[in-house]
């Protein structure tokens, strides 16, 4: 594995700090088209493990980054419970037959047995620790429960959350029932991504700001929690990073057993600093539409290089990067982060 990358994580000195960037990267890059294109669909690409070996390797050697991160997707854990996932272009992932309440939760599978059913991401994990160069890390990845959780309910992607935060406040215990299902193949889901090969695993918690306060802490943040304490004590040796977009209110009360942080871009990394920067590895946190100009980026990455100044950080974007993003600007993102980095 990279061990550059992973003493990073753990808050090492290394030569210069590692910069990656979202799954997203690869995503909308010409070649990955191509490849989407033979699979047929965005599902069957997922489940064949050399073409997800390869588009994970694409922004290796065209962007350059430092580390691989897994192409797969968040939704195939749900879809694998037993879910009808479909993606419709120009409208992303529906669930057929979105969760109303305990009976249907019921119908899913969990445990074990769902995790064993994802066997295809561990056998890209596989392929790719063959196919990447030694000083390349992998990182595996996850959705929070809180996360899948919202598009098991409201079958696709939402503004408002109404019929999952309805439950939060009618009925908490189903929501628990349900959060902890998913928590347990979650556990093993990134257990398996690790004896697969994996050198380091992420937890995206993409709707995070759909809560409030004492909400989020109850329904999303302690389950993140459980799993990073499940992975941190069979794998202490592999570096957790929580990524909760949109929380930058309640960073005093960021709690667990955990290496890195990811700071989305709507959070000041000087205050993420403040709060959480002796407790942990921070990662990010670029504003992505910065990259529609070298300029700005430039910018954004001496300004993030100054206020980290001598803590460990780990470059990379606040959030995922859009689809018109030239791909020379890309590249020249992380030229800026080795270059600024260089110089310590």
């Amino acid at each position: 594995m990279s061990k550059i990358f992973v003493d990073a994580c753990f808050g090492k000195e290394t030569p210069y700090t590692p910069v990656w960037m979202m799954r997203q990267a690869g995503r909308y890059l010409p070649e990955y088209m191509e490849v989407r294109a033979q699979a047929g669909s965005f599902l069957n690409l997922c489940h064949d493990p050399k073409k997800a070996c390869e588009v994970t390797i694409q922004p290796l050697d065209i962007v350059g980054v430092d580390a691989a991160i897994l192409f797969s997707d968040i939704l195939v854990i749900p879809h694998e419970m037993g879910m009808d996932l479909e993606f419709i272009k120009g409208k992303g992932p529906v669930f057929h037959d979105p969760l109303e309440g305990q009976s249907d939760l019921d119908k899913l599978i969990g445990g074990e047995e769902a995790a064993e059913k994802l066997t295809y991401v561990y056998d890209t994990i596989k392929l790719l620790k063959q196919e990447l160069p030694e000083d390349k890390a992998l990182i595996g990845f996850t959705g929070s429960p809180w996360t899948l959780a919202t598009y098991m309910i409201e079958g696709q992607g939402t503004k408002t959350y109404n019929k999952c935060k309805k439950l939060i406040y009618t009925q908490p215990e189903f929501m628990h029932n349900l959060l902890g299902k998913v928590t347990e193949v979650i556990k093993l889901y990134l257990q398996k991504q690790i004896e697969a090969g994996a050198d380091v695993v992420q937890i995206f918690d993409s709707w995070a700001a759909a809560l409030e306060k004492p909400a989020y802490f109850e329904f999303s943040w302690k389950y993140m929690v459980e799993i990073a304490e499940y992975i941190k004590e069979k794998y202490p040796h592999i570096p957790v990073i929580m990524f909760p977009k949109g929380i930058g209110q309640y960073l005093d009360d960021i709690y667990g057993n955990f290496d890195v942080f990811g700071v989305d871009w709507s959070t000041p990394m000087a205050l993420a600093k403040e709060k959480l920067g002796d407790k942990y590895v921070l990662q990010g946190n670029m504003e992505p539409c910065r990259l529609y100009s070298k300029e700005a980026t430039t910018k954004c990455v001496e300004a993030l290089q100054k206020v980290m100044g001598g803590k460990r950080h780990i470059f990379n974007l606040g959030h995922g990067i859009l689809p018109d993003v030239p791909v020379e600007n890309a590249k020249h993102f992380v030229s800026e982060c080795h270059r600024v980095s260089s110089k310590g």
